[in-house]
């Protein structure tokens, strides 16, 4: 499956939706933390205009998602 070419706001917004929130921003890095589900890690989105593969595939494997399942949620946006 094929990743989507994604900026980093609308990756947060997609996170947000599955129960993440911002905790806090240094500079154009952008930390997230989910406190209800512990099978979310906290990750970190830099607010560029597009995210790397690598990167976002990490994101998505630290969120417990699959491709799929995120493409879903940006699907929306």
């Amino acid at each position: 499956m094929k990743l989507p070419i994604i900026s980093g706001k609308d990756t947060i917004k997609a996170f947000e939706k599955i129960g993440y929130k911002v905790v806090r921003q240094k500079g154009s890095h952008i930390r997230l933390r989910d406190d209800s589900n512990p099978c979310h890690k906290p990750i970190t989105i830099p607010n560029y205009k597009v995210l790397k593969a690598g990167l976002l595939r990490k994101l998505i494997k630290d969120a417990n998602l699959s491709i799929e399942e995120f493409l879903l949620l940006v699907k929306d946006l």
